[in-house]
């Protein structure tokens, strides 16, 4: 962020990444579904609490999406009713839910592996934030400071499965094919909301 942002646009960015955060369960229940052994399974079934939270209380990612949203100044409410996703980041995120769900296990693993870059972009975003944005509640940065170390730890086993089971030319290829798709379905977010906040000129 480098800080030419309006709080409109900032405002947008949070209420369409709403929902591709509020679909990381569902997407990583799809993938769960099709895992190969319940080793995996149950390695894999932490992501969906991380997000979702627990029965116990312990409040997930998507409760602090939402916090993010209060601190810009958003309404919870406004949020959760979706008015403000526009149908580019809708469609985005429902095809990366159906490539989960509809793919070979190896390579929806493999989609994750954005994770393995996002420490540090999430660390330069919360020092860009604090400088750049001083109108916005540092509390609301809490998504990012605890998505920090879950996500250097589901990048480090979802790799070794893919290095484990890519074995052939094919599946390499298959699966930095599924990255590069992942990829696009986070650059399609960006521009379907810099579209919709008209960023664009």
């Amino acid at each position: 962020m480098s800080g030419t942002l309006d709080r409109a646009a900032v405002q947008a960015w949070v209420s369409n990444r709403y929902y591709y955060q509020k679909q990381i369960p569902v997407k990583d229940a799809a993938i769960l579904a099709n895992l190969p052994s319940a080793d995996k399974r149950r390695v894999w079934m932490t992501r969906i609490a991380d997000h979702d939270g627990t029965q116990s209380g312990e409040a997930g990612g998507t409760t602090a999406w939402l916090a993010l949203a209060r601190a810009v100044g958003l309404d919870e409410a406004a949020v959760r009713s979706e008015r403000a996703v526009a149908p580019g980041t809708r469609f985005a995120v429902d095809a990366y839910v159906t490539f989960a769900r509809t793919k070979p296990w190896i390579e929806a693993v493999a989609s994750s592996l954005t994770e393995l870059f996002g420490p540090p972009v999430m660390e330069r975003r919360i020092a860009a934030i604090v400088e750049k944005y001083p109108w916005i509640d540092p509390a609301g940065l809490a998504y990012f400071e605890k998505r920090i170390p879950l996500a250097k730890r589901d990048a480090g086993y979802a790799l070794a499965w893919v290095t484990q089971e890519a074995t052939t030319p094919d599946i390499q290829q298959r699966c930095v094919d599924a990255l590069a798709f992942k990829c696009d379905v986070l650059w399609c977010i960006l521009d379907a909301t810099a579209l919709a906040c008209k960023v664009f000129k």
